[in-house]
């Protein structure tokens, strides 16, 4: 069975056998208390409260004060090209906060003992360790590890697809970042110059990695693309403003079964 719901500003749409509809409810409450502590957008978040003064980040919750550290230890490891703070200095934890509830959902999922599973957040994916819903219950018999067909927009006709590719164990997840959806929204050291890559797409064994790892690649250009490529073993499709596309090799053997 499909899901589909509101959430953070975007659409999620679950996929899982009918028997587990059930634990649908408790996917909403995961995403939807995800933004009510880190939406900037609701006065009455508590990130809002941080960022207005009202609340001190010493005082914060254990939660966010995970979040924002591991977005800092991105921050480094990428060297400054992922960012939690705004070119003001405030806080923004946008760039994880979706791929941490993606991982908090499929984590609920996989010990609830949910079979297989995927769950699609504004395009960013993550698929159970057995690949994608299938729609057999394990409970009627054990159903065979599927493999998802992902879809990546193409940048400069969202409505068609560039390419589609396979997800399947280990490769679980995928999440693509860049301009065409959202305009120019990610921050790039003070730069003013356009963006080389207008959508990057990256497929890694987990959410947060992938959705990291694309943003640094659109902040940082071409030296963060070669730099991601070297130190984390992920594949990589992009896309520059001059529609060329550049792809790593585990990425195109993905691509070859494809249709």
């Amino acid at each position: 069975m499909r899901h589909v719901f509101e959430t953070m500003g975007t659409v999620a749409s679950i996929e899982l056998p009918r028997a587990w509809a059930s634990e649908v409810a408790a996917l909403e409450r995961i995403f939807r208390e995800v933004d009510d502590r880190f939406s900037l957008y609701r006065r009455d978040s508590e990130l809002s409260m941080i960022a207005d003064g009202r609340l001190l980040l010493s005082a914060a919750s254990s939660p966010l004060l995970a979040s924002y550290s591991r977005a800092l230890e991105w921050r480094n490891a990428t060297g400054c090209n992922f960012s939690p703070h705004r070119p003001d200095g405030a806080i923004d934890l946008n760039g994880i906060v979706k791929a941490e509830a993606i991982d908090q959902a499929g984590a609920h999922l996989t010990a609830a003992g949910c079979p297989q599973w995927s769950i699609n957040v504004g395009g960013d994916i993550l698929i159970s360790p057995t690949g994608g819903a299938t729609g057999v219950s394990a409970r009627a018999g054990q159903p065979a590890p599927a493999i998802l067909r992902a879809g990546i927009a193409d940048p400069a006709t969202p409505a068609q697809l560039l390419c589609s590719l396979e997800l399947r164990h280990p490769r679980r997840a995928i999440a693509t970042s860049g301009s065409a959806q959202r305009g120019d929204h990610i921050w790039r050291g003070g730069s003013t110059e356009p963006a080389q890559f207008v959508q990057v797409s990256v497929v890694a064994n987990d959410i947060v990695t992938a959705d990291v790892l694309a943003t640094t690649i659109v902040a940082g250009g071409e030296i963060a693309l070669d730099d991601v490529t070297d130190r984390w073993d992920v594949d990589v499709i992009t896309v520059d403003a001059a529609g060329a596309l550049r792809t790593t090799p585990g990425l195109l053997r993905s691509l070859a079964s494809s249709p």
